[in-house]
């Protein structure tokens, strides 16, 4: 099967999420600066959550780019992918109204970890559909940035009760290390065409 419905669909999905974080911003009553400030832990919240799901938007293009065909167990994957994704709104306006707090902090950090884990399992059903002499499998090889994210994820969460700000700087920082764009994907197809 081909994969331009995978792809049409995530697109769809993930812009309606990002449309929603937005719509989830509450506008100032004021019309001086000093009116953004109670709403600044929401706005922080969503520019790190769309930083995020620009990210996954960015390297699921590539991960299907590097696909060939899908199969049920890609589909399933996917749609595993972004239920994940789609709780990044819900997990974005619990934190940001809560201002930071632990609980919050703590399940905005599972859904992030969920969604890790979920892009991995994408990422195994598209190398089995594909076979392990693949480009993506051979692109992605031992994928330390991917086994080091959850890592940070479950200290960022363990961290949310002790320290949210640590926390919340370790959101940051996983999504420092996804900000520089990969481009093993990319280097494969070229030298594999």
């Amino acid at each position: 099967m081909g994969k331009g419905r995978i792809e049409a669909f995530s697109d769809g999905v993930i812009a309606i999420i990002i449309t929603i974080m937005v719509l989830d911003l509450k506008v100032p009553h004021g019309d001086g600066l000093d009116a953004l400030v109670p709403l600044l832990p929401a706005l922080l919240t969503y520019v790190l959550s769309f930083v995020y799901v620009g990210i996954y938007w960015n390297n699921h293009h590539h991960l299907l780019h590097a696909c060939s065909r899908v199969d049920g167990r890609v589909l399933w994957a996917n749609l595993h992918l972004l239920f994940w994704l789609s709780l990044f709104p819900f997990a974005t306006g619990w934190m940001g109204e809560n201002h930071f707090h632990a609980l919050p902090s703590a399940g905005y950090g599972v859904v992030l970890l969920m969604a890790a884990v979920a892009y991995y399992l994408l990422q195994l059903a598209i190398i089995a559909a594909q076979g392990p002499g693949s480009t993506l499998a051979q692109a992605l090889g031992s994928d330390l940035k991917g086994k080091l994210s959850p890592l940070i994820y479950l200290a960022a969460i363990g961290a949310a009760f002790w320290e949210p700000a640590l926390s919340e700087g370790l959101y940051v920082l996983v999504a420092l290390l996804w900000l520089v764009p990969d481009r093993r994907i990319e280097r494969a197809l070229v030298g594999h065409r």
